[in-house]
């Protein structure tokens, strides 16, 4: 498709002031924060605490398992939580679905906080956490779909990716609000730890969620949604069907080419500090400590990596970040096998920093430009939700499994993080770069708001 004559005219058009693009911004760091700092909370509580608090009377290994089970739950719920609020984002908007998810999330983190022991009320205690686990996945399934979009259908051309990235920065800014609160409380004597100390940063959620609700009230809807509403209301009718029949292939790259970030995610920020803290290497409150570091340096290696995409293209820098993660797989384990603090830290610098920061921070504008308005909530939100499912919330489980089966080497934790690298590298070199196309072009129409118009693309092959 040839570039619109009109391109800066389209972007001055369709974005948004720079007041009101510093508010959307906001919105969608902080919001996304705090549902990632249940998210991220819970998968580390799932590591250190959950296993013996939920999961009593079974050897170590078992209960670790059965407690990262409860975490793939929240996974396995994040794909219905995308079709449910991304079909719901293309038909009422996106700022009503965002301000349900942070309602969702807040109460049900600040339940998982008081939530009683198996030791007071039995197997409920397990039951009830696996449910909260689920509403928390849903609410977070149609979370990040909605905050990519409001930065990404309200920015120019040249900051789209830049733009995006602030939902994806909210993963490692909640991350790391959330370690440093649970890494204070499991400074206290484990009893009381174990007792009281693991709920604080959950019962905290409710003081977050009220912040978000109050930036969120005051976040508009993008102005290439309204037009879009305006120009064919049918098409709100069933975003879904449409996205399934209309734009599979889109929906497959997306979906294949967002695997090997969150295969990191849950590798290094999830099982890695469990398996430390397991083999007794560290202390659970040093290693939370140097888990928040990493997420620091996390934000900063998605703002290089996504500023990067909008110079150089989407595409090229997430086969970058794919490149490394292949060639540091390997390398990243060898580290974690020592006792050494120093490497334990380099290891989720280079694997949860710079390979996440590289194969995932520029995802959420490139997801977003394999849609059209219409469908692209739900294509985001669906291809995304199913790759953090098949990416992050098993691996924790499969790789505390391989862990055992590699007798103390972690060889074949490598490979399964190479072959998540390895498909997405696949799914990249299936479709071009759309990062130069602005929004009426990802529409498939070449003209002003207001003007003549033609009809959206039917299919990937159409374009």
């Amino acid at each position: 498709m040839t570039s619109s004559p009109n391109t800066q005219a389209v972007d001055t058009a369709y974005a948004a002031s720079g007041k009101d693009m510093r508010r959307i911004l906001a919105s969608s760091l902080i919001g996304t924060a705090l549902e990632y700092y249940d998210f991220i909370l819970y998968a580390t509580a799932a590591g250190i605490v959950f296993n013996r608090i939920f999961f009593t009377s079974l050897d170590p290994t078992t209960a670790l398992v059965l407690s990262f089970a409860t975490l793939a739950a929240g996974y396995v719920a994040r794909p219905l939580g995308g079709i449910i609020f991304g079909h719901l984002g293309d038909r009422v908007g996106r700022k009503a679905v965002l301000m349900s998810t942070i309602i969702v999330m807040g109460v049900t983190s600040t339940l998982i906080g008081l939530l009683p022991a198996t030791a007071q009320i039995g197997v409920w205690a397990p039951i009830l956490l696996v449910t909260l686990r689920v509403v928390q996945g849903i609410a977070v399934g149609g979370e990040w779909g909605g905050a990519t979009l409001v930065g990404f259908e309200n920015a120019k051309k040249h900051s789209r990716g830049f733009a995006s990235a602030f939902s994806y920065m909210g993963a490692p800014t909640g991350t790391l609000v959330g370690t440093l609160i649970l890494a204070g409380m499991a400074t206290l004597p484990d009893e009381q730890f174990l007792s009281w100390g693991w709920r604080v940063p959950f019962i905290l959620s409710a003081a977050f969620m009220m912040i978000a609700v109050f930036i969120r009230r005051r976040v508009s809807e993008s102005k290439v949604f309204v037009e879009a509403v305006e120009r064919a209301p049918h098409q709100r009718r069933t975003p879904l069907v449409a996205l399934v029949r209309d734009h599979w292939r889109p929906l497959l790259r997306a979906f294949t080419v967002g695997l090997s970030g969150q295969a990191a995610q849950g590798l290094m920020g999830a099982w890695a500090v469990a398996y430390v803290v397991q083999q007794a290497a560290h202390e659970q409150s040093l290693v939370l400590v140097l888990k928040a570091s990493a997420a620091v340096t996390t934000i900063v290696f998605i703002v290089i990596a996504s500023r990067m995409s909008d110079r150089y293209g989407r595409r090229r820098i997430l086969m970058f970040g794919n490149i490394l993660g292949i060639a540091l797989a390997y390398p990243i384990m060898l580290m974690l096998e020592t006792d050494s603090v120093v490497l334990f830290f380099f290891a989720v610098f280079l694997g949860l920093s710079v390979v996440q920061g590289f194969s995932a921070g520029p995802y959420g504008a490139y997801a977003g430009e394999q849609f059209p308005t219409s469908v692209r909530n739900s294509g985001v939100s669906v291809a995304y939700q199913f790759a953090s499912t098949a990416g992050a919330g098993f691996t924790p489980m499969i790789a505390t499994a391989l862990a055992a089966t590699g007798g103390g080497s972690l060889w074949l934790v490598a490979a399964l993080w190479i072959g998540f690298a390895v498909v997405s590298l696949v799914g990249l070199t299936t479709g071009k770069d759309r990062s130069r196309l602005n929004l009426t072009e990802l529409d498939g129409r070449t003209v002003l708001p207001g003007g003549a118009s033609t009809a959206e693309a039917r299919s990937d092959g159409a374009r």
